[in-house]
């Protein structure tokens, strides 16, 4: 009995990894072994990145936000504790904007967090 290939599931195979493969350089944009190598290491790189963007961006809400408190003349770490202390939710992104875009708003929350801090001291 004659040896069964499945060719058709394997060129289709092999064609979606070359087309995932478009525009690497040299023959990993054109040879399967290669291809299949590039397109894999990728993909690795794609699922951790993701992951590692959340990270990123959160860092540089954090720095902004640090800035423009220190502007105001308090730490991030007093202003997230008195925040806390005041029942104010807003997450970093939110805050990042406020403190680049509305300087006026972000050092309303400065005030705000500030003032719980003192309530919390003398409590």
């Amino acid at each position: 009995m004659p040896r069964a290939t499945n060719s058709p599931a394997s060129r289709r195979r092999r064609k979606r990894v070359i087309k995932s493969a478009r525009g690497y350089f040299g023959n990993k944009s054109k040879l399967y072994r290669y291809a299949k190598d590039a397109v894999d290491h990728a993909r690795q790189h794609a699922y951790r990145d993701r992951r590692n963007k959340k990270r990123t961006w959160r860092a540089l809400w954090i720095v902004r936000i640090n800035a423009a408190c220190r502007a105001n003349g308090i730490t991030y770490s007093r202003f997230i504790e008195g925040l806390t202390a005041a029942d104010i939710a807003l997450d970093r992104k939110i805050m990042a904007d406020l403190a680049v875009r509305d300087e006026v708003a972000f050092s309303g929350l400065v005030e705000k967090a500030r003032a719980a801090l003192k309530d919390k001291a003398a409590a």
